[in-house]
């Protein structure tokens, strides 16, 4: 099937757009544009018509249109595994834990296929190698661009909503499951987009979640039959490091403003209500560049890191600040590693992972989030009961025993009737 050209041009400029917008601001965008627009004009005294956007093709993923043809399950392998993801880019968490769920199954004797489907897929294989070798697991996995190119499989995994029609429509396979890192609905307003992504969760996939949140709502909600895998760590790069300047008070916060279930707003506001009664508290932003912003009291902005220059960010910290309005981010468990107590909001999204005991919960407003990181910063005897807390939490858990969960229900999945 192929998605317009032109169309997906388009979407990506209104998103590069919208990104340079909230990074450099308004301002600057128009002054953009307007040079654009010059440049444009200068070399031709034609006048353009404006391209027509052609949301029909875009979105003709959404249809259903068979690719390949149907296969006997008594001749296709039992452990192979075509795993369909969106394009690949650079630090995507949501690709880093699908590799990193690959590269244990692959030790684990199944044979892994990796086919890349969606909007801007590099056009040649070896590029899309490249975009694989930049992450931290090594894969034999073959290649594959485009839906119709994937050979037959025994299951046929969709990772995001995307990716889940273009697995539908797959004949070529035995089983389809869904790998779900979140309740991708809720990156939307109501209307298409969240209505597309929804109505995924009733294709008879069999649903692998990302924590017992999604499990309990995939099943509950939309009849899915789920099982789910917990968090593990990086054991090799996160553990806590000496601790600098300790006479100085840090607050550490993940800031994703282009991502609104990490309310980057209200995380703001909460800093700026804490900062004010303690005016010696200095904040550290990152996770995305926030020199465009205005804001009022001492910080640091370390924008987006390499991963291996984050374990020394989390040490120097007191506490961290994590907003998840979705599922719960790998963030939490990753600080604890690091010893930094986790303050987040109170939620069914979040509690599946985190719990009065081993974080600071509190309800979603600012006045109730500041209390409880100023609670922390003002009580050595709470700092060191959460540090404590949440090192032996991470410390329980491991990403080999949730890969090897993951294999045992890939495994099982011939033992129950599965609609596919």
């Amino acid at each position: 099937m192929a998605i317009a050209v032109h169309a997906s041009s388009l979407v990506r400029r209104a998103r590069t757009a919208v990104h340079y917008g909230r990074e450099k601001g308004v301002r600057a965008l128009l002054l953009l544009a307007l040079a654009l627009v010059t440049r444009r004009v200068a070399k031709t005294t034609e006048p353009a018509s404006p391209p027509k956007i052609r949301v029909i093709d875009f979105y003709a993923f959404t249809q259903k249109q068979p690719i390949g043809v149907p296969v006997d399950p008594d001749t296709v392998p039992r452990r192979t595994i075509n795993w369909v993801v969106p394009p690949i880019s650079p630090n995507s968490g949501g690709h880093l834990n699908i590799f990193r769920f690959m590269h244990y199954l692959e030790k684990d004797g199944f044979e892994c296929r990796l086919v890349v489907v969606g909007e801007a897929v590099p056009s040649l294989e070896d590029r899309v190698r490249e975009l694989v070798d930049g992450y931290r697991f090594p894969l034999r996995s073959d290649i594959y661009v485009g839906m119709e190119t994937a050979p037959p499989a025994h299951i046929t995994i969709a990772t995001s909503w995307p990716t889940a029609y273009y697995v539908r429509n797959f004949a070529a396979t035995v089983h389809r499951c869904y790998f779900v890192q979140d309740f991708e609905p809720y990156f939307y307003a109501s209307g298409s987009e969240y209505a597309w992504a929804e109505a995924t969760y009733r294709f008879g996939f069999v649903g692998i979640t990302a924590g017992t949140w999604l499990k309990q709502k995939l099943h509950d909600e939309y009849g899915m039959r789920t099982e789910a895998f917990s968090f593990g760590f990086d054991r090799d790069l996160y553990r806590p490091l000496p601790r600098r300047d300790a006479d100085i008070r840090r607050i550490f916060f993940y800031a994703r403003p282009p991502t609104p279930r990490r309310a980057f707003e209200m995380g703001l506001l909460v800093l700026d209500e804490v900062t004010r009664r303690l005016p010696d508290v200095k904040v550290v932003f990152a996770g995305w560049d926030v020199s465009n912003y205005d804001i009022p009291f001492e910080h640091l902005n370390a924008g987006a890191l390499g991963l291996a220059d984050l374990p020394d960010l989390y040490s120097q910290c007191d506490v961290a600040l994590v907003l998840s309005f979705s599922n719960a981010s790998l963030l939490p468990l990753e600080l604890m590693a690091c010893g930094t107590p986790v303050v987040s909001n109170r939620a069914p999204c979040t509690e599946w992972l985190l719990h009065d005991d081993n974080a600071r919960l509190a309800e979603p407003t600012v006045e109730a989030l500041a209390d409880a990181l100023i609670d922390v910063l003002e009580s050595p005897v709470e700092r060191q009961r959460l540090r404590e807390a949440g090192l032996k939490t991470a410390a329980a858990s491991d990403w080999g025993r949730e890969a090897r969960k993951v294999g045992g229900i890939l495994r099982a999945i011939d033992a129950k009737d599965t609609v596919s």
